[in-house]
Order: C-alpha cells, then structure tokens, then sequence
C-alpha cells in the first residue's frame, strides 16, 4: 500500500536481500543453540555478518561493517532478560539490532538531537498539540504525567479501567518532523478503512528522542539502540497489541507490512509496540503531504 510517492533514485535495492538474510540468521541462531547462549549466538555473526547481504548495509550506516560488528557482539555479551525491554532472548535482541540498521543507514549520519532541550528548541520539529486541538490529527497519543496528581490520576484510571488505553507513559516530547505528521495521519486514515467497525484510530506510544533520554532508557534496561532515528525524529511507535482487543491488530499489522513492501517505512516488530522509522525515498513527498493536508 503506497500512502505517499516513493523517489525511485533514493531507494536501497539490497534492503529485501538484507531482510532475508537476517531471517536467514536468526534461523540459523535458534538451530545452534543461541536463543539463550551468548557463545553459541556469537559463533553464528561472526561467521555470517561479513556475507555480502549483511556488509551492503552494514557498511553504510555511521560505526560501518566493523564498527556495527564490535557493537552487536558486545550487545549480545552483556545481554540480560528484563521485563522493560522487547527483546526477551537474544534472538529478539539481535534482530532489532540488525533490523535498527536499515534505520542507521537511513538516518544515522544526520545530526541527532542531543538533549532534551534541543528537541524543545529545534525549528524543523512541529508541535502537536496546537494541531491536535484544531482536528487536524488523524492519530492519538497521550502525554507522559510529569505531575505527581496526574500520575495518580492515571494509575486510579488503570485500576477502573484497565483497557480504557494502551499501558504506555505517553509521550515525553510532544514535537515531530512534519513527515511523521503526515504518515502516522495517512496511516491512521487507512486503518480506518480496514479495520473493524468500532476500533478506535491508531495510538501513537513514542515519537522523538534525545539522545540523553535514549540512554537514560538503556540504563533502566530498554532495548535503546544508537544511533536512533527517534533521535534523528525520523521515527515512531506505534501500538500494536492493545488492538487485540478490537480484533485489528492483524489489520494494522498488514498495513504497515505492505507499507515497508512499498519502500516506505523500516518496521520493527517489538511487541506491543511497532517501531516505524520513514525512508528517504518517502520523506519528500510526506513532507509536501504535511503542508498541503496538515500544517496549511
């Protein structure tokens, strides 16, 4: 499904061979034992992440081939379960790692925001908030509770309600690049056509990032990669598994598939929520898509 025109001359024709190779290797992993031996695991990348497929991507995102080798081995060493993070065996971990790449190689050499105070002040980033009272916002999302009495509000209404909302913080940061704008309305607005009557619109969990607020998730035991196109504001997630509850999770699943098939978005599947990150070859025309639908 093409939700926006896709620049032919700015799309990676070794994405699909490298997302086969990856399946590939995991396959490969689980067979030799590495679901849960940071030996056996090992042993698999360091023989199979200098394959043309791996390298073609590798090589191009900003620690390069060797770099991004060094890194998921180090990742794989320290790896601990945690109940806060979506990768709940080194199988998950490795696959966001090498599936965040395609990310990296897209978005990785641009500036990051390295603060949060950066985020607050960059120019390029639009405020959601005024668009989301005007009614120009397809999609929803909730604040993060910065005050102690909306905490409490919050965790009164879990209790009462548990499945009134996703379980997300909500967002730190409610600012944006104009693309993601305009995808997450575009996407919002084709789910609706597919989904099941009653599902509420798509739920937005996360937006961007700074890179402190990235790595204070690490410490705290996400899986917070970087480079990160949260922090480049090139990527969202999206929630997934509260869907379940309308029987549209497969629907939005399929969506933002066919909209990965289509060149548009890297997807990521961390469970309850979809990490989407917006490719290049789309980004013009989601950003002309903002000015004419949106931000006008």
């Amino acid at each position: 499904m093409w939700l926006t025109s896709v620049d032919p001359a700015t799309r990676v024709p070794d994405i699909v061979a490298y997302r086969g190779a990856v399946s590939d290797l995991l396959a490969e992993v689980a067979c030799r034992g590495g679901v849960h031996d940071p030996a056996a695991a090992g042993a698999v990348l360091a023989e199979r992440l200098r394959d043309p497929d791996f390298a073609a991507v590798l090589s191009a995102t900003p620690n390069g081939l060797a770099g991004s080798v060094r890194q998921l081995a180090a990742e794989v060493r320290s790896f601990r379960p945690s109940t806060r993070s979506s990768a709940a065996d080194l199988l998950a971990l490795i696959r966001t790692y090498l599936f965040a790449q395609i990310d990296a190689m897209w978005w990785g050499h641009m500036p990051m925001y390295l603060t949060d105070g950066a985020v607050l002040g960059a120019a390029e980033l639009v405020d959601l908030e005024p668009l989301r009272r005007a009614g120009r916002l397809g999609f929803r999302y909730r604040r993060q509770a910065d005050a102690l009495l909306t905490r409490a509000a919050r965790s009164a209404e879990r209790r009462a309600l548990p499945d009134r909302t996703p379980r997300t913080a909500g967002l730190r940061f409610c600012r944006t690049r104009p693309e993601a704008a305009a995808l997450l309305n575009r996407l919002s607005a084709a789910f609706a056509e597919i989904a099941p009557p009653g599902t509420p619109p798509l739920w937005v969990t996360s937006l961007v990032r700074s890179v402190a607020h990235q790595r204070h998730l690490r410490r705290l035991g996400y899986s917070a990669l970087l480079p990160s196109s949260h922090c480049a504001g090139y990527a969202m997630d999206i929630e997934i598994s509260w869907f379940r509850r309308f029987d549209a999770h497969r629907a939005l699943q399929a969506l933002l598939l066919d909209c990965q098939g289509a060149g548009e978005i890297n997807v990521i599947d961390e469970g309850q929520a979809w990490h989407v990150c917006i490719s290049p070859a789309a980004a013009a025309g989601l950003r002309r898509a903002f000015d004419a639908e949106i931000g006008g």
